[in-house]
């Protein structure tokens, strides 16, 4: 079962305490001007997980999707990594209720962190912050999937979070 977002917290901490030195950069809110740095990240996100070319997500759900970070009625949030070189990162991540607690859980839904920036402790911040963001809105949790075959980022994952043990089933309707 997954701990709440407190204890993962502390573990990330624990596990972090002799981190690599990362080029600076800073952690924030998207804003509306981000649109044109944020989308080649976005584009990048979506590729690796075999969304482009023909097979690319329509131009409405990303302008859709990008709007929901914007509308501060949408339980959906995004934050960027930023360094020198502009945006480096990105997280997306939702609120929604449970079944089984009665404080909201919170679904890290998107992470992504261009090559040249891995290894540096980018995608590290960008789970933190997702876990301090949950925190502060008095989420009991937060979790989040990915695929079987990425080993990188599940190297990182086993660092900062524990394996629930369940597996993802879905049906495209």
């Amino acid at each position: 079962m997954a701990r709440g977002c407190a204890a993962a917290l502390a573990i990330a901490r624990q596990t972090n305490r002799n981190p690599p030195v990362p080029s600076p950069f800073r952690i924030r809110p998207i804003t509306d001007t981000d649109f044109a740095a944020w989308k080649p990240l976005w584009d990048g996100y979506n590729a690796f997980y075999g969304r482009s070319g023909e097979t690319a997500l329509p131009e409405a759900i990303t302008r859709a999707t990008w709007s929901r970070f914007l509308d501060p009625q949408e339980p959906m949030h995004a934050r960027v990594a930023e360094s020198a070189d502009g945006v480096i990162g990105l997280v997306h991540f939702l609120f929604h209720r449970s079944t089984i607690q009665l404080n909201p859980t919170c679904y890290l839904q998107d992470l992504f962190t261009v090559e040249a920036a891995r290894g540096q402790g980018v995608a590290r911040a960008l789970i933190e912050t997702v876990y301090r963001d949950a925190a502060e809105t008095g989420a009991g949790r937060v979790y989040w999937q990915t695929h079987e075959t990425n080993h990188t980022a599940m190297r990182l994952y086993d660092q900062v979070a524990d394996k629930s043990g369940f597996l993802v089933y879905r049906k495209l309707l």
